[in-house]
């Protein structure tokens, strides 16, 4: 609904996010040359833990981020891996992507804030400290640019990359914001609708960390797809999302084996 409006009125949507940033400032061409997008993931406090360490996480554990210091929900799905399938979404419309050519790569240095990989074969990265003033302030001043209060980036401090592939069986959440992206119309805001209630419950102790998927999973299952049209469509879907969802929690009717 958004991007429709934004090509109504002739006008251009800056993103503020630091991964969407970075891809907007990698790409200078016509789409028709991009091969796909890499948004890049930190991989979160449990990148390195197993599925037995995550199952056993305390709130306390999946507000330890390494590299950047956000506030509670957003750190909860950086955890889960869901703000990376958020980003997804975002990323497919804000650039006019199909989803198949969106691809998350963890990079635990949050140096690369995301790439963009053209037809043939060159990569183009944005690089810079993990500071989320640089991509605000650069929204704010596109497109110039202007000199910005943050700490410079010296690759010879960093001195080693790393990437690596996500792991869709510890973090299933990153794959169920690919199948709700999808799945199309009403899913996204479903998914979207029932992390929230889900994130909120667990930074108050009633599910564990691994329930959040649980309970996302089962409000999508009870979801049928419906078509949106109008802002209305949008926030009747998300107030069933939230509804379906305490639901759930009341009668633990969420409990899976996935």
């Amino acid at each position: 609904l958004i991007m429709k409006e934004a090509i109504k009125n002739d006008v251009q949507i800056i993103p503020v996010d630091s991964e969407h940033s970075a891809i907007f400032q990698c790409i200078k061409n016509d789409n028709n040359d991009i091969y796909k997008i890499i948004l890049t993931a930190s991989g979160g406090p449990f990148r390195t833990k197993t599925k037995e360490d995550i199952m056993q996480a305390k709130v306390s554990d999946a507000l330890n981020h390494p590299n950047w210091s956000m506030g509670k929900k957003v750190t909860i799905d950086s955890a889960t891996l869901m703000n990376k399938g958020l980003e997804v979404i975002e990323a497919k419309w804000l650039f006019n992507i199909p989803s198949d050519k969106i691809e998350v790569c963890i990079h635990p240095e949050s140096i690369i804030h995301s790439m963009v990989e053209y037809v043939d074969g060159s990569i183009i990265a944005q690089l810079g400290v993990p500071d989320m003033r640089l991509p605000i302030q650069y929204a704010l001043t596109y497109p110039y640019r202007i000199n910005a209060p943050n700490e410079r980036l010296k690759l010879s401090k960093v001195k080693q990359l790393c990437f690596e592939e996500p792991d869709y069986k510890r973090f299933p959440c990153l794959k169920l914001a690919y199948e709700a992206l999808n799945l199309g119309d009403s899913a996204c805001i479903v998914l979207n609708g029932a992390n929230e209630i889900a994130v909120n419950s667990f930074l108050q102790g009633r599910i564990k960390f691994t329930d959040i998927y649980k309970l996302v999973y089962s409000v999508l299952e009870n979801h049928k797809i419906t078509v949106v049209t109008s802002l209305d469509d949008v926030q009747l879907i998300d107030k069933w999302s939230r509804n379906k969802s305490i639901e759930l929690l009341k009668r633990g009717g969420y409990s899976i084996c996935h």
